[in-house]
């Protein structure tokens, strides 16, 4: 019994790292894609992991992933003030992600539409916040919209993969 556990932890914590590692290379690949005429957006490929995570795991090992892929990706990739946008749109997104699954009578695809809409609520509002400019309101009108389409396109993708994998295994 307890030899099981502890491979059972050990599969789990691999498959952390892997999905992790996923998020990063995902998370680098949409860094190298940039959208013409749209400064900040990006398509929210590792936001497909997040997802797969928060219906086939649970959410303390969906949070632990955003957390890392922030501080990984801005130490990597990036700097800290692109660390301090992503862990506000990603809290923000992650937190109305949760509220809608545990709603119960939403589906993976307006899931991740609501995350990707919030996720551009949460860096947009840190924006207004420090450069004390409401007039970023009408951009964020233009990035919600875009991150409901790219939601949606990211859910299809997550919703074909989570499809595929049975929820009691990865408990």
């Amino acid at each position: 019994m307890k030899q099981n556990k502890a491979y059972r932890r050990t599969q789990r914590v691999a498959l952390m790292g892997l999905l992790l590692a996923l998020m990063l290379v995902l998370g680098f690949v949409e860094s190298r894609l940039p959208v013409p005429g749209l400064p900040g957006v990006k398509l929210g490929l590792s936001n497909g992991v997040l997802l797969f995570a928060l219906y086939l795991l649970d959410i303390p090992s969906a949070l632990l992933l955003m957390v890392l892929k922030i501080l990984l990706s801005g130490f990597l990739f990036g700097n800290p003030s692109s660390m301090m946008y992503a862990a506000a749109g990603g809290v923000v997104s992650l937190l109305g992600m949760i509220l809608l699954k545990r709603m119960g009578s939403f589906t993976v695809v307006p899931v991740s539409m609501a995350g990707g809409l919030l996720h551009n609520v949460g860096q947009v509002g840190l924006a207004m916040i420090i450069l004390q400019t409401p007039g970023l309101l009408v951009y964020m009108a233009i990035l919600m919209a875009v991150g409901m389409v790219t939601g949606m396109a990211t859910g299809f993708a997550a919703r074909a993969v989570i499809r595929h994998f049975p929820q009691q295994k990865f408990q």
